[in-house]
């Protein structure tokens, strides 16, 4: 929906404003896309297309039943499900994992990620940071960083796109790019992305038409009070419509344009794949498939979320319906990647925000553990095929080769080409932020 707003307010270059342009929600932090486009003028230039992809297992998931199973420990603590081996000896997995098991040579497995807060947020896993002692305005979150460090590969294409649902939990949802200001927040489509690429009725073909648009909504031609009489502002309005209208973009949105039987693959969304699904926590397959395609369209950075695994109740009922769905939806995406070429150049991580309770509690669940939790990468060019870090007998702690969330990021920054010794970006005070705690990428994966 295209919304105009008339009242006046002051940008950070003191020059009065009216009439923003606010398009669904790609309108990011209240300023229209031109203004955004203006603001990222001092985005860095980069044209390197590495890429990440990140999926944010909501909730914290279990570590036990998924990736790290203790099938000799006591029933209160090994719980229903069994493990598998994998296509690599010595690497077993959870027997709801069959697709992935079938190709753990493409995967590195951490079962010992520490450092990790109690908290049922995203921040630590997309920022690298612990939520305290944050600078003034928060630290950004990946997709913000590679926004402000590399700006885009392709003009028509945002450097950060988060197609997580809006979810009820509001730390669920990504903080955004804090200190980075709404230059660098990503794209974020509000439900189906098609659908938002739709302004009032108004197709593409229309928009491509400035005349009609203008027309349409006079209010926006005169969006700046007394602006100078020189071509740069409709050259960034041009540039904000030719991202709207971008057939790149659009296409890369457009899941009908893909083979069927590459779709299959991925599976079919599934809106109720929990009883309270209704709340933004949905098994969307499709969103699988959309990252790689915009990836390949020129995304830096997509970040999607899956289902919800805060199961402090009914954690085996839940597993059996929700983690078959991430395995077909993680391995048709890894596989994806390396049949198209793009395993060395694309970097997918997959984790929550902390662990679960070795002992089953008394509704069957399992509750908050913060000390240890798991992350599966795949691709980037990353020795593949391994086990990083163990547990101890009940999956307690980590007691051997203990991982920081920081090391995960440095990595991650490694495999994009990024030198996150040197690399900082200015905080609001113009102070230079390093872009990750001092740690060194984890020399097993590269």
């Amino acid at each position: 929906m295209l919304m105009v707003f008339g009242h006046r307010f002051r940008m950070c270059d003191q020059l009065p404003r009216r009439d923003f342009l606010a398009i669904g929600s790609l309108a990011l932090g209240g300023l229209s896309l031109p203004q955004l486009l203006r603001a990222e003028q001092s985005a860095g230039t980069g044209r390197s297309h590495k890429s990440i992809i990140m999926i944010y297992l909501t909730g914290g998931p279990p570590h036990q039943d998924m990736v790290d199973l203790k099938p000799d420990a006591p029933a209160e603590i090994r719980g229903e499900f069994k493990p598998i081996a994998t296509n690599v000896p010595g690497i077993e997995i959870s027997e709801l994992m069959p697709r992935v098991a079938t190709m753990m040579d493409k995967f590195a497995l951490i079962r010992s990620v520490v450092g990790i807060e109690e908290r049922h947020s995203s921040f630590q896993v997309v920022t690298g940071r612990q939520f305290r002692n944050q600078p003034q305005g928060g630290f950004p979150e990946l997709g913000s960083v590679l926004s402000r460090l590399l700006g885009p590969v392709e003009p028509s294409v945002p450097p950060a796109i988060d197609l997580s649902m809006q979810m009820a939990h509001l730390p669920y949802n990504l903080p955004g790019p804090g200190f980075l200001g709404a230059a660098h927040a990503p794209f974020k489509p509000a439900g189906d992305g098609m659908q938002d690429m739709v302004l009032n009725g108004a197709n593409l073909e229309r928009l491509s038409d400035r005349s009609q648009l203008i027309a349409s909504f006079d209010q926006f031609r005169r969006r700046v009070d007394n602006r100078p009489s020189d071509s740069r502002g409709d050259e960034l309005t041009e540039r904000a419509l030719g991202i709207l209208t971008s057939n790149r973009l659009v296409e890369a949105l457009d899941l009908s344009r893909e083979d069927p039987k590459v779709r299959e693959r991925y599976g079919q969304d599934d809106a109720n794949c929990l009883p309270y699904s209704h709340l933004g926590y949905q098994a969307h397959m499709s969103k699988f498939l959309a990252a790689r395609r915009l990836v390949e369209a020129g995304a830096r950075c997509v970040t999607i979320s899956f289902a919800d695994f805060d199961w402090h109740g009914n954690n085996f009922v839940n597993g059996k319906k929700v983690i078959p769905l991430l395995d077909q939806g993680l391995s048709a995406l890894v596989a994806d990647l390396h049949e198209r070429g793009l395993d060395r150049d694309v970097s997918v991580v997959v984790w929550g925000e902390f662990g679960r309770t070795p002992k089953i509690n008394a509704t069957a669940g399992r509750d908050h553990w913060p000390s240890v939790m798991f992350a599966m990468l795949a691709g980037g060019g990353m020795r593949t095929g391994q086990v990083i870090g163990a547990t101890n007998k009940n999956a307690e702690v980590a007691v051997s080769r203990p991982v920081e969330v920081s090391e995960i990021f440095a990595t991650l920054y490694h495999n994009l080409g990024i030198d996150y010794t040197t690399a900082t970006i200015p905080d609001l005070n113009g102070r230079p932020q390093n872009i990750v705690e001092s740690q060194k990428p984890i020399r097993e994966l590269i």
